[in-house]
C-alpha cells in the first residue's frame, strides 16, 4: 500500500439554501469529521476542506420567493451552516464559498484553460423557456405532475414524493415556476465537457485500481460506465453563477456541478494560497472525499474528468466515502417538507448535548443501506450506553479516588489476573478501532470504543472497590489505578466520536494524550493530582424527547392537511358524453328520510326508510363513515328513484341517493336549497 506524506480531506460542499439537518451530518460532516480527528491524534498531516455552494437554481428561486437578492439568502445562510458546524465540533481548517472572488477567479481561469485547448464541445439544443418571464428555465424552474406518481409539484429534475429522477420533458402539464406559463421550447447553445473521451481511463482508474471501494459506490460507477457516458454540460442559462468568461457568453454561467467541486481548490488556495499546490498537485498527498450518494457521480466521474482534462498533476481521489440516506422517524428526510431536524435548531433545543448527537448519528450511520433516526432511539443511546455506561465508568472512578486518597492517583500494587485481563483487553480493541476507521467503518469503530468503555464499566462494577476499601486500602489503590489508566484510555479512543466529553476527561485527568498512548498500562502515574470530578453526560429525559415529538406530529398533521387540501381541489375527468334522451331516461326526486339505521356486521352501510311522495321505499347506501343514523333522519335528499333494485346484505335497496365527492373523497348529500314536497323532479 502506497505511503502518503499528507492527507487532504473535503467534505461535500452543502447548499447554501437552508440549514443543514441531521441527514447531512450523518451521511457526510460527522463521519469526515471523526477520520481528521483520528488523524490528527496520530500526528498526521492533514488539511480539511469544505465551504458553502452558493450558486445555482434553488438559491435564485428560494431569493425570488423571499424578494431578496440571491446574494442576501446565501450570506443568511452560510452564517447559520458554518455556525451549526462550530457549534458541533466540526472544525475545518477553511469554511469558503463559492461566492468568493477568490474562487470566481479560480473557477473562470480553470473553464478558459480547458476552452483555450479545446477541452470541451459546443451543442444547440431546445431547452425549455418562459415566454412571461423572458427567460430559459433550468430543471428546478419548471414543475408538473409527476408520470411515476401522480404526484404535484414535481421539478424538472427530480420528483420529491417517489424520489424518481426526471427530464422536464417527462413532466406532464408542465408549468414555469416563475411565472406559471406553460414553457415553450427555444434554441440555446451550451458548452459540453465529452465525458465519454474519459470513459476508459476512468474504467481503469476506478473498476481496475479502486476495487476496494464502498460496494454503493463502486457500483453506481460501473452502472454509468457500463451505460455509456454522454456529453454534460458545463454552462447554463441563469443570472446567478460565475460568468462565462468567453466572448459570446452573456446571460450564462458555469453550471453548479462544474463550478462546486472546483471549490474545493479556491478554498485550498483562499487558505494556503503560497502552498496549496503540495495538497492538490503533489502526489504524496491522499485525497479523501466524503459526500453523500448523490454526489457519487460527480466526485468520482465528473470531477475527476474535468481535472484529467485539465492535466497539470492535480490528484485523484484514493477513496470516496458515500453514505446512504438517513430517514426521520421512518419517513424520508425532505427539506420542503420541514421535516428534519436542523442542526441549529438542536444545539438550541440540547445546549451542552453535541456529543449525544454526533454519537447517536454514527453508530446510527447509514454506511452500507439507508437508515432511520428516531427521537426515543436517541434517548435511549445517549441514557443507556453514554451515560450508564462511559460516564458512569468515568464518574465512579474519580469519585472514588477524590474519596479515598484526595485525588491522588494511587499507586498499583500486585495485580491480578483480572487487573491483567482488563488492561490486556484494550491493545486489541485499539487494533480493530485502527483498522475500522482506516477503512472508514465508523459505526464499527465506535462500538469498539464503546467496548472499551464497557471493560472498564465491568472490571470496577466485579472489583467493588467501595467494598474492598473497607478491609484492604492497598488492593483499594490498584483497582482504582487500573480503573484511571482505562479512564485515559477512553480519552484517547473516543475523542473523534464525542470530542467535548473528551476535552473534559483530559481536563479532569490533567493530561495531554496522544493516539500512540493508547493501550499502555502507566498513562495516569502514581502521585499524579486529578482534577476534580465532572459529569460527562447528562442523561436526557422524557420531557425533552416529547417536545420534539410534538413538533414533528404538528408537521406531519399540517401536511396532511394540507394534503387533504389539495385532494380536495382535484377534480374527475368528465365522463363520457352522453344525449339529452339518456338524460330523460333518468327519474330524479326529492325525497325525505323517515328511519336509518346500521346494517348490522358493517362498517359502511346505512338502511334508510324514505318518503319518495310516489312511495315509500328502502335504500342502502354507503355514507356511514359520513353521517349517523340520527343525522339523516327528517333530511331531504335527492334519490334516482328508477334505479333497478339491488339486493345488499339481505335488503333490496331500491334507487339510489346522489351523492357529491371531492377529490379526497369526502362525500356528501345532495339537498335542495328550499324544502320542497317529495318527489319533486329534478332535471
Amino acid at each position: 500500500m502506497k505511503e502518503f506524506k499528507r492527507t487532504l480531506v473535503t467534505a461535500a460542499l452543502p447548499y447554501a439554501n437552508g440549514p443543514v439537518h441531521i441527514g447531512h451530518l450523518a451521511g457526510v460532516y460527522v463521519p469526515a469529521d471523526i477520520y481528521v480527528r483520528y488523524l490528527r491524534l496520530r500526528g498526521q498531516d492533514v488539511l480539511f476542506v469544505c465551504g458553502s455552494d452558493e450558486h445555482g437554481v434553488p438559491i435564485t428561486i428560494k431569493a425570488r420567493q423571499q424578494g431578496c437578492t440571491p446574494q442576501d439568502i446565501v450570506d443568511r445562510y452560510h452564517n447559520i451552516i458554518d455556525g451549526s458546524f462550530k457549534a458541533l465540533g466540526i472544525n475545518f481548517d477553511i469554511y469558503g464559498r463559492t461566492s468568493s472572488k477568490v474562487h470566481e477567479k479560480n473557477a473562470s481561469d480553470f473553464f478558459k484553460k480547458l476552452y483555450d485547448e479545446g477541452k470541451f464541445v459546443t451543442k444547440e439544443s431546445e431547452q425549455y423557456y418562459d415566454p412571461e418571464a423572458k427567460t430559459f428555465l433550468a430543471d428546478r424552474y419548471i414543475v408538473g405532475t409527476c408520470p411515476k406518481c401522480g404526484a404535484e409539484g414535481a421539478y424538472g429534475d427530480q420528483c420529491e414524493k417517489c424520489g424518481c429522477t426526471l427530464s422536464p420533458e417527462e413532466l406532464i402539464n408542465p408549468k414555469s415556476k416563475l411565472s406559471g406559463a406553460e414553457p415553450i421550447k427555444k434554441k440555446t447553445t451550451h458548452w459540453y465537457l465529452p465525458l465519454q473521451d474519459y470513459e476508459q481511463w476512468l474504467r481503469e482508474w476506478i473498476l481496475e485500481g479502486h476495487k476496494e471501494w464502498r460496494p454503493n459506490v463502486y457500483g453506481q460507477v460501473k452502472s454509468w460506465l457500463d451505460g455509456g457516458l454522454q456529453p454534460r454540460a458545463v454552462t447554463r442559462d441563469l443570472d446567478w453563477g460565475v460568468p462565462v468568461p468567453v466572448e459570446g457568453a452573456d446571460g450564462k454561467v458555469l453550471y453548479v456541478w462544474f463550478d462546486a467541486p472546483i471549490g474545493y481548490i479556491s478554498n485550498t488556495i483562499e487558505l494556503l494560497p503560497d502552498s496549496w499546490e503540495q495538497w492538490w498537485k503533489s502526489q504524496d498527498t491522499k485525497l479523501v472525499h466524503f459526500i453523500g450518494k448523490d454526489n457519487i457521480v460527480f466526485h468520482c466521474i465528473v470531477f475527476p474528468a474535468m481535472l484529467k482534462a485539465y492535466g497539470d498533476g492535480f490528484v485523484l481521489p484514493e477513496n470516496v466515502p458515500s453514505n446512504e440516506f438517513l430517514n426521520l422517524e421512518g419517513d424520508k428526510i425532505s427539506t420542503s417538507r420541514n421535516w428534519a431536524v436542523w442542526a441549529h435548531e438542536y444545539v438550541q433545543d440540547f445546549p451542552g448535548e453535541e456529543d449525544a448527537l454526533r454519537y447517536v448519528l454514527t453508530a446510527n450511520a447509514p454506511e452500507t443501506k439507508d437508515n432511520d433516526f428516531s427521537w426515543k432511539d436517541f434517548q435511549a443511546r445517549n441514557n443507556s450506553e453514554l451515560v450508564a455506561i462511559f460516564g458512569n465508568f468515568v464518574n465512579r472512578a474519580f469519585v472514588l479516588t477524590h474519596k479515598y486518597f484526595g485525588g491522588q492517583v494511587p499507586a498499583a500494587g500486585e495485580l491480578t489476573d483480572a487487573d491483567r485481563e482488563a488492561l490486556a483487553e484494550i491493545p486489541a480493541l485499539r487494533a480493530s478501532l485502527e483498522k475500522n476507521i482506516e477503512g472508514y467503518h465508523f459505526r464499527e469503530a465506535l462500538k469498539d470504543a464503546m467496548s472499551i468503555a464497557r471493560v472498564g464499566n465491568k472490571y470496577i462494577s466485579d472489583a467493588e472497590p467501595w467494598k474492598v476499601a473497607k478491609t484492604d486500602m492497598e488492593r483499594t489503590a490498584t483497582i482504582l489505578n487500573v480503573c484511571l489508566q482505562i479512564c485515559a484510555d477512553l480519552a484517547i479512543a473516543f475523542e473523534p466520536f464525542t470530542p467535548f466529553a473528551c476535552g473534559r476527561l483530559k481536563e479532569m485527568l490533567g493530561l495531554s494524550l496522544v493516539w500512540d498512548d493508547l493501550g499502555r498500562c502507566d498513562l495516569v502515574p502514581a502521585g499524579h493530582q486529578l482534577g476534580a470530578a465532572q459529569l460527562l453526560f447528562a442523561k436526557i429525559e422524557d420531557e425533552a424527547i416529547q417536545k420534539q415529538l410534538d413538533r414533528l406530529d404538528a408537521i406531519r398533521a399540517e401536511r396532511e392537511a394540507a394534503a387533504k387540501a389539495e385532494a380536495a381541489k382535484q377534480v374527475a375527468p368528465q365522463k363520457e358524453e352522453i344525449t339529452f334522451d339518456d338524460f330523460q331516461k333518468m327519474d330524479i326526486r326529492t325525497a325525505t328520510v323517515l328511519a336509518a339505521e346500521r346494517v348490522p356486521k358493517t362498517d359502511k352501510l346505512l338502511k334508510l326508510s324514505i318518503d319518495t311522495g310516489i312511495d315509500k321505499r328502502t335504500i342502502v347506501s354507503g355514507i356511514a363513515e359520513y353521517y349517523a343514523p340520527e343525522d339523516m333522519v327528517g333530511k331531504q335528499i335527492c334519490i334516482l328513484a328508477n334505479l333497478a333494485p339491488r339486493v345488499i346484505r339481505g335488503i333490496e335497496s331500491k334507487g339510489m341517493i346522489l351523492m357529491a365527492r371531492q377529490g379526497d373523497g369526502k362525500m356528501r348529500f345532495i339537498t335542495p336549497q328550499e324544502a320542497l314536497s317529495n318527489g319533486a323532479e329534478i332535471g
